[in-house]
């Protein structure tokens, strides 16, 4: 992970119970052979090869939901040990694209998934379009279903794992409109003809094999369709919740570890008789990052579970928008604590430029804030105690 200067190895955690942190466990130890240069792709290969990705889902089944605390495990080992953008290429597959593929029954499907667990290959989820990201409905790509064949066209823009990625899960259109049953997903193989991939102009996510990808008349076989025609939207609605509380999730990791990182530079920085620390306006500072990290760690503790397992779309938002405020919050005071020191190469000034991601991927702070208001009333209720009156 781009790295704060002088970099101390991270900080032991607070201990609960006799439970190790999943940081500091032997399990991930396939984790440390890899340089910290490694790329999302070749931290998903480390994770398959070791058996870990099953970690994420119930009884190690995709099939069978998302296990919140494997994934909170998973993504808190990657984060402490990978880049961020490394860490964006596993999130979003053990997340979203993982959950959809299994939503194939083909033999094509089958074999995608097999694959993916094993870290033999990497899946790129293929849903934003060349439109507006957030606009699914107005999407421009469009594949023809025939009776043993389909016909796919169109283009697919800031796609992680794209550059790396044996196949693609793409969000199409099978009917002109906006009605929330005229798409449908479809598996291309990245080396279908017609499949053109074009690295994004990121330096800051190169690591997750970012790019564009356009699909130019590719004809595929019918078993490439994935899951049911028409069904595309509500099987993206379901998973993209736990994607939202997978973000949730690393950005307690993320803020824990910068804060960690933060909190030595100060008590080690010497100014006048004592250090940074003891400045109060400095403690003040730190203090109200701890606040909005224990506020956001509570807020997950709480909507893990409606979310992974009863797909709480407004717990989903929650978490979204909860996410997205805490990790910017952090990452801007804990910039400004570090000083000129904050801009060198991988330092906290550019964590800070990716960090940024939080408010704007899996659904723009604007958008899930929207979303929580049109379910004002509700929320509201929800915060009245039993038995009382508003």
């Amino acid at each position: 992970m781009p790295e704060s200067p002088h970099r101390e190895p991270p900080a032991a955690p607070p201990k609960t119970g006799d439970a190790p942190h999943p940081a500091t466990t032997t399990a991930f130890a396939p984790l440390d052979a890899l340089p910290r240069t490694a790329d999302g792709a070749q931290v998903w290969a480390a994770l398959g090869g070791a058996g870990l990705i099953t970690r994420a889902y119930r009884g190690g089944d995709v099939r069978a939901g998302t296990d919140p605390d494997g994934l909170a495990d998973l993504l808190t080992a990657v984060d402490a040990r990978s880049s961020l953008a490394a860490t964006l290429s596993v999130s979003v597959q053990l997340a979203t694209a993982l959950p959809v593929l299994a939503a194939g029954r083909s033999p094509a499907a089958r074999q995608a998934l097999g694959r993916a667990l094993t870290g033999r290959a990497t899946v790129a989820l293929a849903a934003t379009d060349v439109t507006a990201g957030t606009d699914l409905t107005a999407l421009r790509t469009e594949v023809r279903i025939e009776d043993d064949a389909l016909e796919l066209s169109g283009e697919k823009d800031w796609i992680a794992n794209t550059t790396t990625a044996a196949a693609f899960l793409v969000l199409a259109r099978h009917r002109p409109g906006r009605h929330f049953t005229h798409f449908t997903w479809v598996l291309v193989p990245a080396d279908a003809p017609g499949v053109t991939v074009r690295p994004a102009d990121s330096a800051l996510f190169a690591d997750s094999g970012v790019g564009h990808v356009a699909f130019d008349g590719v004809r595929l076989d019918r078993d490439h369709v994935l899951g049911r025609v028409g069904f595309g939207l509500p099987l993206f609605a379901r998973h993209i919740g736990t994607e939202r509380l997978a973000g949730a999730q690393w950005g307690v990791a993320l803020c824990r570890r910068v804060l960690a990182d933060t909190h030595r530079r100060l008590s080690s920085r010497p100014h006048g008789a004592g250090t940074l620390w003891d400045l109060p306006a400095v403690r003040q500072r730190f203090a109200a990052c701890l606040l909005r990290v224990r506020e956001l760690h509570a807020l997950v503790a709480a909507y893990a579970e409606p979310v992974a397992v009863h797909h709480d779309a407004t717990a989903a938002a929650t978490l979204k928008a909860a996410a997205g405020g805490t990790v910017n919050h952090v990452l801007t005071e804990c910039g400004q604590l570090w000083g000129a020191a904050g801009f060198t190469t991988g330092g906290i000034q550019e964590i800070r430029a990716q960090a940024a991601l939080f408010g704007i991927g899996g659904g723009a702070n604007e958008v899930v804030l929207g979303t929580l208001a049109d379910v004002a009333e509700s929320v509201l209720a929800d915060l009245v105690r039993p038995g009382t009156l508003p």
